[in-house]
Protein backbone atom coordinates (compact mmCIF):
# COMPACT_ATOMS: atom_id res chain seq x y z
CA UNK A 1 0.00 0.00 0.00
CA UNK A 2 3.20 2.54 0.96
CA UNK A 3 5.22 1.79 -2.34
CA UNK A 4 3.59 1.00 -5.16
CA UNK A 5 1.38 3.52 -6.51
CA UNK A 6 1.00 2.21 -10.14
CA UNK A 7 -1.24 -0.63 -8.33
CA UNK A 8 -4.43 -0.99 -9.94
CA UNK A 9 -7.04 -0.29 -7.45
CA UNK A 10 -9.59 -3.10 -6.29
CA UNK A 11 -12.17 -1.48 -4.47
CA UNK A 12 -13.35 2.00 -3.04
CA UNK A 13 -11.98 3.27 0.18
CA UNK A 14 -8.29 4.57 0.82
CA UNK A 15 -6.23 1.86 -0.95
CA UNK A 16 -7.75 3.64 -4.08
CA UNK A 17 -6.86 6.79 -2.71
CA UNK A 18 -3.47 5.36 -1.91
CA UNK A 19 -2.32 4.00 -5.31
CA UNK A 20 -3.03 7.80 -6.39
CA UNK A 21 -0.60 9.07 -4.18
CA UNK A 22 3.58 8.67 -4.13
CA UNK A 23 3.77 7.78 -1.01
CA UNK A 24 1.29 8.75 2.19
CA UNK A 25 4.17 9.13 4.21
CA UNK A 26 5.20 11.80 1.85
CA UNK A 27 2.26 13.20 1.60
CA UNK A 28 2.01 13.27 5.05
CA UNK A 29 5.07 15.61 5.82
CA UNK A 30 3.77 17.99 3.28
CA UNK A 31 4.56 21.71 5.13
CA UNK A 32 0.86 22.65 3.89
CA UNK A 33 -1.54 19.63 2.84
CA UNK A 34 0.22 17.26 5.81
CA UNK A 35 0.25 16.29 9.36
CA UNK A 36 0.20 19.51 11.39
CA UNK A 37 3.69 19.80 12.97
CA UNK A 38 5.18 21.88 15.72
CA UNK A 39 7.69 22.01 17.89
CA UNK A 40 6.88 20.05 21.43
CA UNK A 41 8.97 19.84 24.96
CA UNK A 42 9.56 16.86 25.68
CA UNK A 43 10.69 16.31 29.65
CA UNK A 44 13.10 19.79 29.07
CA UNK A 45 13.92 19.41 26.19
CA UNK A 46 12.04 21.14 23.07
CA UNK A 47 11.45 18.53 19.87
CA UNK A 48 11.11 20.33 16.41
CA UNK A 49 8.64 18.86 14.14
CA UNK A 50 6.48 16.80 16.40
CA UNK A 51 3.31 15.36 15.74
CA UNK A 52 0.42 13.47 17.84
CA UNK A 53 -1.04 10.75 17.53
CA UNK A 54 -4.57 12.25 17.44
CA UNK A 55 -3.58 14.28 14.23
CA UNK A 56 -2.14 11.58 12.51
CA UNK A 57 -5.80 9.43 12.99
CA UNK A 58 -7.48 12.69 12.35
CA UNK A 59 -5.55 13.66 8.98
CA UNK A 60 -5.60 9.51 8.09
CA UNK A 61 -9.67 9.79 8.55
CA UNK A 62 -10.12 12.91 6.85
CA UNK A 63 -7.84 12.35 3.90
CA UNK A 64 -8.94 8.67 2.68
CA UNK A 65 -12.42 9.09 4.17
CA UNK A 66 -12.63 6.21 6.45
CA UNK A 67 -13.67 5.88 10.07
CA UNK A 68 -11.16 6.76 12.93
CA UNK A 69 -10.93 2.84 13.96
CA UNK A 70 -9.52 2.40 10.51
CA UNK A 71 -7.40 5.06 10.52
CA UNK A 72 -5.99 4.16 13.71
CA UNK A 73 -5.00 0.70 12.32
CA UNK A 74 -3.42 2.19 9.64
CA UNK A 75 -1.14 4.56 11.63
CA UNK A 76 -0.20 1.53 13.42
CA UNK A 77 0.80 -0.27 10.79
CA UNK A 78 2.96 2.80 9.53
CA UNK A 79 4.23 3.05 13.06
CA UNK A 80 5.26 -0.87 13.46
CA UNK A 81 7.05 -0.73 9.86
CA UNK A 82 8.91 1.98 11.25
CA UNK A 83 8.09 5.05 8.66
CA UNK A 84 6.88 6.98 12.16
CA UNK A 85 8.28 6.27 15.52
CA UNK A 86 7.00 7.25 18.98
CA UNK A 87 8.96 9.79 20.99
CA UNK A 88 7.71 8.26 24.62
CA UNK A 89 6.85 4.68 24.74
CA UNK A 90 9.33 2.75 22.30
CA UNK A 91 7.70 -1.00 23.44
CA UNK A 92 4.03 -0.56 21.74
CA UNK A 93 4.63 0.56 18.04
CA UNK A 94 0.81 1.87 17.80
CA UNK A 95 -0.60 4.94 17.67
CA UNK A 96 -2.09 6.22 20.52
CA UNK A 97 -5.54 8.47 20.13
CA UNK A 98 -4.20 11.27 22.31
CA UNK A 99 -1.55 13.61 22.89
CA UNK A 100 1.32 11.53 22.57
CA UNK A 101 4.24 12.72 20.86
CA UNK A 102 5.14 10.88 17.45
CA UNK A 103 7.62 12.19 14.24
CA UNK A 104 8.47 11.37 11.05
CA UNK A 105 10.99 8.44 10.61
CA UNK A 106 13.66 9.73 8.04
CA UNK A 107 14.05 7.67 4.45
CA UNK A 108 17.38 6.48 5.77
CA UNK A 109 15.81 4.39 8.12
CA UNK A 110 12.70 3.74 6.06
CA UNK A 111 11.99 -0.54 4.98
CA UNK A 112 11.97 0.06 1.88
CA UNK A 113 15.53 1.03 1.33
CA UNK A 114 16.28 -2.72 1.90
CA UNK A 115 19.38 -1.88 4.22
CA UNK A 116 21.13 -5.60 5.41
CA UNK A 117 19.97 -5.57 9.08
CA UNK A 118 23.69 -6.96 10.37
CA UNK A 119 24.53 -8.00 13.55
CA UNK A 120 27.62 -5.94 14.06
CA UNK A 121 25.57 -2.81 13.40
CA UNK A 122 23.49 -3.94 16.41
CA UNK A 123 26.14 -4.58 18.66
CA UNK A 124 27.59 -1.44 18.14
CA UNK A 125 24.57 0.26 18.80
CA UNK A 126 24.04 -1.67 22.33
CA UNK A 127 27.41 -0.74 23.04
CA UNK A 128 27.02 2.76 22.28
CA UNK A 129 23.68 2.66 24.33
CA UNK A 130 25.82 0.47 27.62
CA UNK A 131 28.27 3.80 27.47
CA UNK A 132 25.65 6.09 27.61
CA UNK A 133 23.38 4.45 30.20
CA UNK A 134 26.81 3.23 32.30
CA UNK A 135 26.44 -0.19 32.14
CA UNK A 136 22.61 -0.17 32.87
CA UNK A 137 20.55 -1.32 30.10
CA UNK A 138 16.78 -3.14 29.69
CA UNK A 139 16.89 -6.78 30.69
CA UNK A 140 16.32 -8.14 26.82
CA UNK A 141 19.40 -5.61 25.73
CA UNK A 142 21.80 -6.75 28.41
CA UNK A 143 21.42 -10.50 27.20
CA UNK A 144 21.69 -9.81 23.63
CA UNK A 145 24.79 -7.42 24.32
CA UNK A 146 25.99 -10.31 26.38
CA UNK A 147 25.30 -12.80 23.40
CA UNK A 148 26.89 -10.91 20.69
CA UNK A 149 29.84 -9.86 22.99
CA UNK A 150 30.48 -13.69 23.40
CA UNK A 151 29.92 -14.22 19.70
CA UNK A 152 32.02 -11.46 18.61
CA UNK A 153 34.90 -11.48 20.84
CA UNK A 154 37.69 -11.15 17.98
CA UNK A 155 36.34 -8.30 17.01
CA UNK A 156 34.83 -6.63 19.90
CA UNK A 157 37.44 -3.83 19.99
CA UNK A 158 36.36 -2.68 16.82
CA UNK A 159 32.92 -2.79 17.86
CA UNK A 160 33.26 -0.71 21.12
CA UNK A 161 35.78 2.26 19.59
CA UNK A 162 32.96 2.27 16.41
CA UNK A 163 30.48 2.99 19.50
CA UNK A 164 33.18 5.29 21.64
CA UNK A 165 33.45 7.20 18.08
CA UNK A 166 29.78 7.25 17.20
CA UNK A 167 29.05 8.54 21.07
CA UNK A 168 31.43 11.46 20.62
CA UNK A 169 30.20 13.05 17.21
CA UNK A 170 26.90 12.85 19.04
CA UNK A 171 27.72 14.83 22.23
CA UNK A 172 28.93 17.57 19.93
CA UNK A 173 25.35 18.07 18.44
CA UNK A 174 22.50 19.72 19.82
CA UNK A 175 20.71 18.58 22.43
CA UNK A 176 17.51 18.27 20.83
CA UNK A 177 18.94 17.03 17.57
CA UNK A 178 20.39 14.90 19.82
CA UNK A 179 17.28 13.02 21.54
CA UNK A 180 15.55 13.02 17.56
CA UNK A 181 18.31 10.95 16.38
CA UNK A 182 18.53 8.99 19.39
CA UNK A 183 14.70 8.04 19.37
CA UNK A 184 15.09 6.79 15.74
CA UNK A 185 18.17 5.17 16.44
CA UNK A 186 15.69 3.12 18.94
CA UNK A 187 12.35 3.11 16.85
CA UNK A 188 14.77 1.23 14.19
CA UNK A 189 16.25 -1.55 16.39
CA UNK A 190 12.70 -1.97 18.07
CA UNK A 191 11.24 -2.98 14.69
CA UNK A 192 14.22 -5.09 13.21
CA UNK A 193 15.01 -7.00 16.62
CA UNK A 194 11.77 -6.73 18.52
CA UNK A 195 12.00 -7.40 22.39
CA UNK A 196 10.75 -10.63 23.64
CA UNK A 197 6.86 -10.82 24.08
CA UNK A 198 6.77 -9.00 20.49
CA UNK A 199 7.03 -9.92 17.06
CA UNK A 200 8.27 -8.13 14.12
CA UNK A 201 5.88 -6.47 11.89
CA UNK A 202 8.53 -7.13 9.00
CA UNK A 203 7.53 -10.63 8.91
CA UNK A 204 4.41 -11.08 10.99
CA UNK A 205 2.54 -8.03 10.40
CA UNK A 206 0.81 -5.87 12.71
CA UNK A 207 -0.37 -7.92 15.76
CA UNK A 208 3.18 -7.13 17.37
CA UNK A 209 0.98 -7.91 20.71
CA UNK A 210 -1.65 -10.83 21.47
CA UNK A 211 -3.64 -7.25 22.56
CA UNK A 212 -1.59 -4.19 21.64
CA UNK A 213 -3.98 -2.44 24.34
CA UNK A 214 -3.37 -5.25 27.07
CA UNK A 215 -0.76 -3.60 30.16
CA UNK A 216 3.05 -4.36 29.74
CA UNK A 217 4.10 -7.97 30.61
CA UNK A 218 6.93 -7.65 33.32
CA UNK A 219 10.74 -8.63 33.12
CA UNK A 220 9.85 -12.04 34.94
CA UNK A 221 7.04 -12.82 32.90
CA UNK A 222 8.81 -12.36 29.55
CA UNK A 223 11.63 -14.56 30.98
CA UNK A 224 9.82 -16.85 31.86
CA UNK A 225 7.89 -16.89 28.53
CA UNK A 226 11.28 -17.11 26.98
CA UNK A 227 12.59 -19.98 28.35
CA UNK A 228 9.55 -22.07 27.78
CA UNK A 229 9.64 -21.29 24.30
CA UNK A 230 13.48 -21.96 24.47
CA UNK A 231 12.39 -25.53 25.69
CA UNK A 232 10.02 -25.91 23.35
CA UNK A 233 12.13 -25.48 20.61
CA UNK A 234 14.75 -27.35 21.50
CA UNK A 235 12.58 -30.41 22.55
CA UNK A 236 11.36 -30.14 19.20
CA UNK A 237 14.50 -30.05 17.51
CA UNK A 238 15.59 -33.27 20.04
CA UNK A 239 12.25 -35.42 19.33
CA UNK A 240 12.35 -34.32 15.61
CA UNK A 241 13.92 -37.63 13.92
CA UNK A 242 12.39 -39.52 16.42
CA UNK A 243 8.75 -38.74 15.36
CA UNK A 244 7.56 -41.43 12.57
CA UNK A 245 5.11 -38.76 10.93
CA UNK A 246 7.43 -35.98 10.77
CA UNK A 247 10.97 -37.87 9.96
CA UNK A 248 11.18 -40.89 7.19
CA UNK A 249 11.48 -44.02 9.91
CA UNK A 250 13.24 -47.53 8.89
CA UNK A 251 13.00 -49.60 7.34
CA UNK A 252 9.99 -48.28 6.10
CA UNK A 253 6.72 -46.48 7.76
CA UNK A 254 4.01 -49.03 8.73
CA UNK A 255 1.55 -46.01 8.51
CA UNK A 256 2.20 -45.78 4.53
CA UNK A 257 3.29 -49.74 3.58
CA UNK A 258 2.15 -53.23 4.60
CA UNK A 259 5.63 -54.06 6.25
CA UNK A 260 5.70 -54.42 9.82
CA UNK A 261 9.36 -54.67 10.55
CA UNK A 262 9.34 -51.56 12.25
CA UNK A 263 6.78 -51.92 14.64
CA UNK A 264 8.71 -55.58 15.44
CA UNK A 265 11.91 -53.79 15.92
CA UNK A 266 10.85 -51.61 18.40
CA UNK A 267 8.20 -54.16 20.74
CA UNK A 268 8.92 -53.43 24.45
CA UNK A 269 10.43 -56.28 25.34
CA UNK A 270 12.76 -56.70 22.11
CA UNK A 271 15.86 -58.73 22.50
CA UNK A 272 17.92 -55.79 20.68
CA UNK A 273 16.87 -52.33 20.45
CA UNK A 274 17.80 -50.04 17.58
CA UNK A 275 20.38 -47.27 17.94
CA UNK A 276 17.11 -44.68 17.65
CA UNK A 277 15.92 -46.56 20.57
CA UNK A 278 19.04 -46.31 22.36
CA UNK A 279 19.65 -42.61 21.36
CA UNK A 280 16.30 -41.70 23.12
CA UNK A 281 17.52 -43.17 26.20
CA UNK A 282 20.82 -40.78 26.21
CA UNK A 283 17.87 -37.56 25.64
CA UNK A 284 17.27 -38.04 29.82
CA UNK A 285 16.88 -40.37 32.81
CA UNK A 286 13.43 -40.19 32.13
CA UNK A 287 13.14 -41.66 28.90
CA UNK A 288 15.41 -44.35 29.94
CA UNK A 289 12.55 -45.55 32.79
CA UNK A 290 9.88 -44.97 30.50
CA UNK A 291 11.05 -47.59 27.99
CA UNK A 292 10.54 -51.37 28.98
CA UNK A 293 13.87 -52.64 27.26
CA UNK A 294 15.87 -49.65 28.86
CA UNK A 295 14.66 -50.23 32.44
CA UNK A 296 15.87 -54.25 31.78
CA UNK A 297 19.56 -53.01 31.26
CA UNK A 298 19.51 -50.05 33.42
CA UNK A 299 18.23 -52.87 35.92
CA UNK A 300 21.29 -55.27 35.13
CA UNK A 301 23.70 -52.72 35.62
CA UNK A 302 22.38 -51.91 39.00
CA UNK A 303 22.45 -55.01 40.38
CA UNK A 304 26.29 -55.50 38.98
CA UNK A 305 26.19 -52.24 41.16
CA UNK A 306 24.52 -53.86 44.15
CA UNK A 307 21.90 -51.44 43.92
CA UNK A 308 19.30 -53.10 42.53
CA UNK A 309 16.61 -52.32 45.27
CA UNK A 310 16.10 -48.85 44.23
CA UNK A 311 14.68 -49.58 40.97
CA UNK A 312 12.48 -52.02 42.79
CA UNK A 313 11.35 -49.40 45.01
CA UNK A 314 10.92 -46.72 42.15
CA UNK A 315 8.76 -49.16 40.29
CA UNK A 316 7.18 -49.84 43.55
CA UNK A 317 6.35 -46.59 44.15
CA UNK A 318 4.82 -46.00 40.39
CA UNK A 319 2.56 -49.06 41.34
CA UNK A 320 1.66 -47.45 44.09
CA UNK A 321 0.41 -44.15 42.16
CA UNK A 322 -0.81 -45.98 39.45
CA UNK A 323 -3.22 -48.76 41.17
CA UNK A 324 -6.61 -49.27 42.35
CA UNK A 325 -7.66 -47.23 45.68
CA UNK A 326 -8.81 -50.20 47.41
CA UNK A 327 -5.29 -51.44 47.41
CA UNK A 328 -2.78 -48.27 48.31
CA UNK A 329 -2.82 -49.00 51.83
CA UNK A 330 -1.70 -52.31 51.75
CA UNK A 331 0.74 -51.56 48.82
CA UNK A 332 2.36 -48.97 50.95
CA UNK A 333 2.01 -50.64 54.04
CA UNK A 334 4.31 -53.62 51.87
CA UNK A 335 6.83 -51.20 50.50
CA UNK A 336 7.06 -49.70 54.01
CA UNK A 337 8.39 -53.19 55.26
CA UNK A 338 10.68 -54.42 51.82
CA UNK A 339 12.33 -51.32 51.85
CA UNK A 340 12.11 -48.49 54.35
CA UNK A 341 11.63 -50.55 57.76
CA UNK A 342 14.60 -51.30 59.94
CA UNK A 343 16.11 -54.58 58.92
CA UNK A 344 13.81 -54.45 55.76
CA UNK A 345 15.01 -57.55 52.84
CA UNK A 346 15.46 -54.57 50.24
CA UNK A 347 16.45 -51.87 52.20
CA UNK A 348 16.86 -48.57 50.64
CA UNK A 349 19.50 -45.73 51.31
CA UNK A 350 17.55 -42.61 51.96
CA UNK A 351 18.74 -39.17 54.33
CA UNK A 352 17.15 -38.79 57.70
CA UNK A 353 15.35 -35.82 56.68
CA UNK A 354 13.61 -37.61 53.76
CA UNK A 355 12.95 -40.99 56.12
CA UNK A 356 10.98 -38.79 58.89
CA UNK A 357 8.60 -37.17 56.03
CA UNK A 358 7.69 -40.35 54.33
CA UNK A 359 7.07 -42.09 57.86
CA UNK A 360 5.24 -39.45 59.08
CA UNK A 361 3.19 -39.50 55.69
CA UNK A 362 2.39 -43.49 55.91
CA UNK A 363 0.21 -43.04 58.78
CA UNK A 364 -2.45 -41.59 56.42
CA UNK A 365 -1.50 -43.09 53.17
CA UNK A 366 -2.55 -41.62 49.62
CA UNK A 367 -1.08 -42.43 46.45
CA UNK A 368 1.94 -39.99 46.76
CA UNK A 369 2.79 -40.57 50.10
CA UNK A 370 6.27 -41.77 48.90
CA UNK A 371 6.91 -39.05 46.46
CA UNK A 372 9.55 -37.34 48.87
CA UNK A 373 11.76 -41.14 48.50
CA UNK A 374 11.13 -41.41 45.58
CA UNK A 375 12.46 -38.11 44.14
CA UNK A 376 15.48 -39.19 46.42
CA UNK A 377 16.35 -42.70 44.97
CA UNK A 378 15.36 -41.22 41.31
CA UNK A 379 18.12 -38.37 41.53
CA UNK A 380 20.26 -41.21 42.99
CA UNK A 381 19.89 -43.71 40.26
CA UNK A 382 19.86 -40.88 37.33
CA UNK A 383 23.21 -40.17 39.24
CA UNK A 384 25.16 -43.55 38.19
CA UNK A 385 23.18 -43.98 35.24
CA UNK A 386 25.57 -45.21 32.29
CA UNK A 387 24.24 -46.95 28.76
CA UNK A 388 26.04 -48.96 26.24
CA UNK A 389 25.42 -47.95 23.06
CA UNK A 390 27.35 -51.32 21.70
CA UNK A 391 25.25 -54.02 20.04
CA UNK A 392 22.11 -52.26 18.73
CA UNK A 393 20.19 -52.61 15.19
CA UNK A 394 20.52 -50.14 12.77
CA UNK A 395 17.50 -50.39 10.18
CA UNK A 396 18.01 -49.01 6.56
CA UNK A 397 15.54 -48.27 4.05
CA UNK A 398 13.91 -51.19 1.81
CA UNK A 399 14.65 -48.92 -1.05
CA UNK A 400 18.21 -49.10 0.48
CA UNK A 401 20.47 -51.25 -2.73
CA UNK A 402 22.33 -53.10 0.00
CA UNK A 403 18.76 -54.58 1.25
CA UNK A 404 17.43 -55.46 -2.41
CA UNK A 405 13.80 -54.84 -1.37
CA UNK A 406 13.98 -57.14 1.87
CA UNK A 407 13.37 -56.27 5.38
CA UNK A 408 16.34 -55.99 7.85
CA UNK A 409 17.63 -59.03 9.39
CA UNK A 410 16.27 -60.88 12.22
CA UNK A 411 17.57 -59.81 15.53
CA UNK A 412 18.50 -63.22 16.00
CA UNK A 413 20.45 -63.79 13.13
CA UNK A 414 22.08 -59.91 14.32
CA UNK A 415 23.35 -61.98 17.74
CA UNK A 416 24.51 -64.43 15.87
CA UNK A 417 26.67 -62.54 13.40
CA UNK A 418 27.69 -60.62 16.25
CA UNK A 419 28.64 -63.46 18.58
CA UNK A 420 31.27 -64.73 15.22
CA UNK A 421 32.87 -61.36 14.85
CA UNK A 422 33.68 -61.79 18.35
CA UNK A 423 34.94 -64.79 18.29
CA UNK A 424 37.01 -64.05 15.07
CA UNK A 425 38.38 -60.71 16.95
CA UNK A 426 39.47 -63.25 20.48
CA UNK A 427 41.01 -65.67 17.59
CA UNK A 428 42.73 -62.85 15.84
CA UNK A 429 44.26 -61.11 19.35
CA UNK A 430 47.50 -61.68 20.54
CA UNK A 431 48.12 -64.34 22.72
CA UNK A 432 49.90 -64.19 26.53
CA UNK A 433 51.84 -67.27 26.93
CA UNK A 434 52.53 -66.65 30.48
CA UNK A 435 48.37 -66.85 31.01
CA UNK A 436 48.15 -70.13 28.90
CA UNK A 437 50.32 -71.79 30.58
CA UNK A 438 48.80 -71.07 33.62
CA UNK A 439 45.31 -71.90 33.04
CA UNK A 440 46.84 -74.96 31.71
CA UNK A 441 48.22 -76.33 35.08
CA UNK A 442 45.65 -75.32 36.90
CA UNK A 443 43.57 -77.59 34.33
CA UNK A 444 45.82 -80.40 35.11
CA UNK A 445 45.50 -80.27 38.71
CA UNK A 446 41.62 -80.40 38.35
CA UNK A 447 41.90 -83.94 35.98
CA UNK A 448 41.61 -86.81 37.64
CA UNK A 449 45.14 -89.13 37.55
CA UNK A 450 43.75 -91.69 34.89
CA UNK A 451 42.93 -95.20 35.96
CA UNK A 452 45.82 -98.19 35.36
CA UNK A 453 45.27 -100.06 32.78
CA UNK A 454 43.78 -103.53 33.50
CA UNK A 455 45.80 -106.74 33.45
CA UNK A 456 44.96 -108.87 30.41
Amino acid sequence: LLHKPNKKPRDQGYETNLSSHLSPCLNMQDPKTGVKSQPQRLVITTIPHAITGEDIIAWLAERFQIDTQEARNFGSMLVALGYIYPLQDHKRLVIKPDASLYRFQTPYFWPTQQWPVEDTDYAIYLAKRNIRKKGILELHEQEQYNRLHKWMNHKWDFIVMQAKEQYRAAKERKKPDRVVFDCQERAYWVVHRPPPGTVSAMDYGLDRRIDPNADEVTGESQSIKLCISCRLVKYSATYNSHDPFLFKCLPSNPWLTDDVTYWTLNMPNVEIPTRMRVERWTFSFGELLSDPRGRDDFRLFLKKEFSGENLAFWESCEDLKWGAAATMREKAEQIYKTFLARGAPRWINIDGKTMEITVNSLKHPHRYVLDAAQTHIYMLMKKVSKQENSGVIIPTSLNSPNTSGRPSLSPIILRQQEQEQRAKMAASAPVDITQVMSKLSKQGKNVPPHPPPANK
